[in-house]
C-alpha cells in the first residue's frame, strides 16, 4: 500500500482529500504545518508527497526545496493562488504538479495515480529501488547517474570537467567558492595549469546553459570573491 503524505493547514481540506485517497486503497497521513511535513519526511518514507503552498511558518516552497535536496519522490503543489509566478516558481523548484484549489476529489486521486504510475516506470527504466537522482532549478536539470544536462527540456552537451563543476556548484547553492577552491575541489591531482582554468569552464558552461551568458542566472560572479549557484 503506497503511504502519500498530505501537508495543509486547512483540516477540512485534508480530510476529504485523505477519504478519497483511502478508498482509492492509499493509506494517508496528515499535518498542518512545513514543520512537521519536514519532521514526517524525516521519520518514514512515503511514495508521494501532496504540499499546500501557503503553510504556517516554513511555506510549501521552502518544503519543496529540502524534500529535492534529498529525494524524487513526486510532489504535486495544491493552492489557491492562480497566478502563473507561482505556478512558475513551483515547478521550477521541482514539482511534478501544480493543483489550483478549488479542485475535485476525483480530479486529485486522477492525478495522484498518475505521477505514481510514472515514477514506477522510472524506477523500472533505471533499476529497481535505484530511481536517477534529478536535481532541477528553473528550467534546469542535472541528472546525476547518467551525467547528462537539460535547459527546458533540451538536453545540452558539457565536457567531463564542466559537468562536475556545475554539479558542484548546484549541490552547494547560494555558497561562494574562489577560483583557487573550485580549481582544487574540481581537478584536484589531475590539474595542469593554474586556477584561470575554473573562469574559461565557467564562461563555457554559461553559453551551454544561459538564455544570456553575460547575465546568468544560474551562475552567477561574486566580484573579488568567486562564483556562486544562485537559487
Amino acid at each position: 500500500m503506497k503511504k502519500i503524505l498530505i501537508v495543509e493547514d486547512d483540516p477540512s481540506i485534508a480530510n476529504l482529500q485523505k477519504d478519497y485517497l483511502e478508498l482509492s486503497g492509499y493509506a494517508v497521513t496528515i499535518v498542518h504545518s512545513g514543520a512537521e511535513g519536514l519532521k514526517a519526511l524525516a521519520e518514514d518514507e512515503f511514495g508521494l508527497v501532496i504540499l499546500d503552498i501557503m503553510l504556517p511558518g516554513i511555506d510549501g516552497f521552502d518544503v519543496l526545496k529540502n524534500i529535492r535536496e534529498r529525494d524524487d519522490i513526486p510532489v504535486l503543489l495544491v493552492s489557491a493562488r492562480a497566478e502563473e509566478i507561482y505556478k512558475i516558481n513551483g515547478l521550477g523548484l521541482g514539482a511534478d504538479d501544480y493543483i489550483t484549489k478549488p479542485f475535485s476529489s476525483g480530479e486529485l486521486v486522477a492525478r495522484v495515480n498518475a505521477h505514481l504510475k510514472k515514477f514506477e516506470r522510472m524506477k523500472e527504466r533505471f533499476g529497481k529501488g535505484n530511481v536517477e537522482t534529478t536535481l532541477r532549478v528553473r528550467g534546469l536539470e542535472i541528472h546525476k547517474d547518467s551525467r547528462r544536462v537539460f535547459v527546458n527540456g533540451s538536453e545540452v552537451t558539457l565536457t567531463q570537467k564542466e559537468f562536475d563543476l556545475l554539479l558542484f556548484l548546484f549541490q552547494h547553492a547560494n555558497r561562494v567558492f574562489g577560483k583557487e577552491e573550485l580549481f582544487e575541489r574540481i581537478w584536484g591531482l589531475e590539474a595542469l595549469g593554474d586556477a584561470s582554468t575554473v573562469t574559461v569552464h565557467i564562461a563555457r558552461i554559461r553559453e551551454k546553459i544561459e538564455e544570456t551568458p553575460s547575465k546568468p542566472q544560474y551562475i552567477g560572479t561574486v566580484w573579488g570573491s568567486g562564483y556562486r549557484f544562485m537559487v
